[in-house]
């Protein structure tokens, strides 16, 4: 195997309720992603993204990274991970500092940054991610880059997404037992939106909705900016057992049934008009009418939608009431694994009054036909986010490179004029 360091390599894990998924990306030197390892398991020891068996997480990882490993011929030994659970807050904050009618620099960026996220977060939080919104100079108000500009003082608006530290404390240990280093912990939310949404609609105005096994994870983009994220624990994992109970058949069986016959449209036609049901032992020995899947599946997608409206309707009333705009003109995009159930979107229309897409993730080079789906969205877009992370390391490198000469050349000027 290729050692990860020969190639611009960059790997994405998503452990979910449902399924824990590894992909291996090669960075190009067109600067495109090129997918050449995936690996899947069935996921076991976790429920809305908190560990119960850390025996159980630490083999399902195992095994997915090495089927990834052994389809793209490296070894693993760093990811990008990916984390949503009930326990991830977001909050919007605000950073000011003084800059004397002098020309902004990179610097000042650093520090109002630093200023804003210094405030007060929720007990044992941890900060995941700041992301700047917007600037301010003076009275000039939406400025997406300050560097170059000048003024009295200086305002950031950033948002934080924070995680409880004994959750992020267990994500780690999981994966570290299986001898990989983490660079960094995403949230699934943010990974899904830059995998799916595309600038456009960022600028528009959208919510994504990404319905995984046993988390929904909301993010609102309003001007291009990330104005809101939230994670609801209930999500595709209350289809399936509503299904299990319905039809007194295992979880695992339920889920299969709710992928390949789910439909919460009972006038769209189709083929089948009986499922069979395999009983909690194995056999099959149930019929049931595929309205009857229906009638199951419906009642629950539309309370679950419902719920989502609600959260969106409330931030939309606060950015009004702060003067900020609140339209989502480019609608509301869904993914993940449920997202894949049928007539789900003529449902959300109904409800959100808006357009409503499936949001596939954008895949560019490799093994495509496999990820080409919602499902895939999370650990595709963690690829990207490595992308971004690995091209801002390199800069990063350049400049303190730079640096390090412009020192040494200094000194070996001053050393001469000394002698001279």
């Amino acid at each position: 195997m290729i050692p990860l360091e020969e190639k611009k390599i960059i790997v994405g894990l998503d452990i979910g309720t449902t399924k824990v998924s590894t992909l291996i990306g090669e960075i190009l030197i067109d600067n495109t992603i090129n997918i050449i390892g995936i690996g899947t398991c069935q996921s076991r020891g976790i429920y809305n993204g908190i560990i119960n068996d850390l025996e159980s997480v630490i083999k399902c990882v195992k095994q997915s990274i090495h089927a990834a490993e052994v389809m793209s011929q490296t070894n693993v030994n760093s990811i990008f991970l990916s984390i949503s659970t009930k326990d991830i807050n977001c909050q919007n904050e605000i950073g000011i500092i003084p800059i004397n009618k002098r020309a902004i620099t990179k610097l000042d960026i650093d520090n109002i940054i630093h200023t804003a996220k210094s405030v007060p977060i929720s007990n044992e939080h941890h900060i995941l991610h700041v992301i700047p919104q917007e600037y301010a100079i003076d009275q000039q108000i939406g400025i997406k880059n300050p560097i170059g500009l000048s003024g009295i003082r200086m305002t950031a608006n950033v948002h934080l997404i924070t995680c409880h530290s004994t959750i992020k404390k267990n994500i780690i240990k999981s994966i570290k037992n299986c001898g990989i280093q983490i660079n960094q912990i995403v949230f699934s939310g943010l990974a899904s939106s830059i995998a799916v949404l595309t600038q456009e609609e960022k600028e528009l105005g959208v919510c994504l909705i990404d319905i995984g096994g046993g988390t929904l994870d909301i993010t609102i983009y309003i001007d291009g900016i990330l104005r809101h994220s939230q994670v609801i624990p209930y999500a595709g994992n209350s289809i399936t057992n509503d299904i299990a109970y319905a039809f007194s058949t295992s979880y695992t069986n339920a889920e299969k049934i709710k992928i390949k016959y789910g439909n919460i449209n009972s006038y769209t036609s189709s083929d089948i008009e009986y499922i069979e049901v395999m009983n909690k032992s194995g056999i099959y020995n149930q019929k049931f009418k595929i309205h009857t899947l229906t009638e199951i599946i419906e009642p629950r997608c539309s309370e679950l939608l419902y719920l989502v409206n609600n959260e969106i309707v409330q931030i939309q009333n606060s950015l009004k009431k702060s003067g900020k705009n609140y339209q989502l003109l480019a609608g509301i995009v869904l993914t993940g694994g449920s997202a894949k159930i049928k007539s789900l979107t003529v449902c959300a229309e109904k409800i959100f009054n808006k357009k409503v897409r499936i949001g596939l993730p954008n895949i560019i080079n490799g093994i495509i036909d496999q990820i080409h789906e919602p499902d895939y969205s999370t650990v595709l877009g963690l690829l990207y986010y490595g992308r971004k992370k690995y091209h801002k390391n390199k800069q990063r490198n350049i400049i303190e490179k730079q640096n390090f000469c412009k020192k040494w050349l200094k000194k070996i000027n001053s050393w001469v004029k000394k002698i001279i």
